[in-house]
């Protein structure tokens, strides 16, 4: 579902803005204690109708919501950064103690955090998943090579070689470079649920958004948009993916109704440009998260990954997008 209010009456677009605020707050504070009344001042409801409102608009309950982030927070750190202990990861996630997290940790994976970290996740069928089905077509044929080592103090860069599963077409080529990114202010509308292969969805996410920024005098040659992603498809089930489809925009700039506002957090990311058709981006996340990373002497830091749309590929002669895939990224 679309958390906007273009198919209801005109009120509905406020009660998406205040719980898109609560989405982000909680995104940002999921260490906190989110208690029903300290979120619900940050929606502006009583508690008594806030949780109601947000399962309406959300699907799910609001210590659901909560208790879902932390644990997949938790699963994918377990993932990424093998040599961060158990418990310091528990505690980062908003649990009190390792018993805790060891319990919900099970109830929500079937595994305990140490079976998820020694490789029992690629065992519980995430294999039907966007990243375990691209990468397992893959297989080991992706190649990742230096083309510099990073002297001097200077990040290095790579190339990826990614085999098209078209016979007929020649193979991707991506670089990859690591460098510091700028914080970013951007205004967003948000889409939960699938969105792997869904061009027209995105197409409509961003028809809405620039409709709103267009008269607003928003939209400038500076201007990029991009696309934010808050969760790991091997995961989260899809029905609860979150999407932001966005564009930067001057800090201050404020946002009504179903469009939110939102600044991303700067910091070292790894950035691999494709030029790519649209049926290709899995893999191209794919090559970059399952190829080149392993191999990169880095490892996902706990930031939102995002794509940078860097051309109009209605402009380009193939059709294609050339796009920035930016993941956040720290020394393993």
């Amino acid at each position: 579902m679309s958390l906007n209010g273009r198919d209801g009456p005109a009120h509905r677009a406020e009660y998406v803005a205040r719980i898109n605020r609560v989405i982000d707050f909680i995104q940002a504070n999921l260490a906190e204690d989110l208690t029903m009344e300290r979120l619900a001042q940050v929606a502006c409801f009583s508690p008594y109708h806030f949780h109601r409102i947000f399962r309406a608009l959300v699907g799910e309950p609001l210590r659901q919501h909560v208790q879902r982030l932390r644990v997949e927070r938790a699963a994918y750190r377990l993932a990424q950064e093998p040599n961060t202990s158990i418990t310091e990861i528990a505690l980062d996630c908003g649990y009190g103690n390792s018993a805790a997290f060891s319990r919900a940790f099970r109830e929500a994976f079937a595994a305990t955090p140490t079976e998820w970290r020694n490789g029992s996740h690629s065992r519980l069928g995430m294999e039907d998943r966007k990243f375990g089905t691209a990468l397992s077509k893959l297989g080991n044929a992706i190649e990742v090579e230096w083309l510099d080592a990073g002297l001097h103090g200077t990040p290095p860069n790579w190339r990826i070689t990614m085999p098209n599963q078209n016979s007929n077409q020649p193979n991707l080529f991506a670089t990859v470079e690591v460098k510091d990114l700028p914080a970013m202010d951007v205004l967003y509308v948000r889409h939960i649920g699938p969105y792997a292969g869904q061009s027209e969805l995105f197409g409509k996410l961003f028809a809405s958004l620039m409709k709103y920024a267009g008269p607003r005098g928003l939209l400038g040659p500076d201007t990029l948009p991009l696309s934010v992603y808050y969760d790991d498809p091997d995961v989260t089930d899809e029905s609860k993916l979150r999407l932001d489809c966005c564009i930067t925009v001057p800090p201050g700039t404020q946002a009504t109704g179903e469009v939110g506002q939102n600044r991303l957090p700067g910091g070292r990311y790894a950035v691999a440009r494709f030029e790519l058709l649209p049926e290709l981006y899995g893999a191209a996340w794919d090559a970059v998260m399952g190829g080149w990373l392993p191999e990169s002497g880095y490892q996902a830091d706990d930031r939102p990954s995002y794509e940078l749309y860097r051309n109009d590929p209605k402009q380009h002669p193939e059709g294609k997008q050339i796009v920035d895939l930016c993941v956040p990224v720290k020394p393993l």
